[in-house]
C-alpha cells in the first residue's frame, strides 16, 4: 500500500510540475532603445556626446546606462509594465523620475508625443 501511495505521489508531482508553464513575453518593446545627443559645455567651450540606452527584457526588468564620450557614466536597473499601450518605467534609484511612454515603432514617445528613444 505504501508503494502505491509513493508512486501516486511521484505521479502527482510530475503532473503538477508539467502543468505550470511560464508565459512567454513577446512584447515589441523587448530589446535595446537608444537616445543620442550632443551637449555643449559653455564653461569649457567643448562638446560632449551623450548616449543613453534602455535594455528591456522579457521578465519586466531592464537596465539603463548613460555614456558620455564613450565612457559609462551611470547605470541602474528599472522595472517596466504595460497597460493599454502605455509603458511605465520605474527606476531603482530615486534620482530618476518614473516615465510613461507609448510606442510607435521604431520609436518610444513621451506623453506629449516627443521622441524619447529609438529602437536599435
Amino acid at each position: 500500500m505504501k508503494r502505491l501511495l509513493y508512486i501516486m505521489g511521484i505521479f502527482a508531482i510530475v503532473l503538477v510540475s508539467n502543468c505550470s508553464e511560464i508565459p512567454e513575453n513577446d512584447d515589441p518593446i523587448l530589446g535595446v532603445w537608444v537616445k543620442t545627443e550632443l551637449q555643449q559645455d559653455a564653461s569649457k567651450n567643448t562638446n560632449s556626446n551623450v548616449k543613453e540606452e534602455w535594455t528591456f527584457n522579457d521578465v519586466y526588468l531592464g537596465r539603463y546606462e548613460r555614456f558620455k564620450n564613450g565612457s559609462l557614466e551611470y547605470s541602474t536597473d528599472f522595472s517596466w509594465e504595460v497597460d493599454n499601450g502605455v509603458y511605465s518605467l520605474k527606476y531603482e534609484v530615486d534620482q530618476l523620475n518614473p516615465l510613461q511612454l507609448t510606442m510607435d515603432l521604431p520609436e518610444l514617445l513621451l506623453q506629449n508625443g516627443e521622441i524619447f528613444a529609438t529602437k536599435q
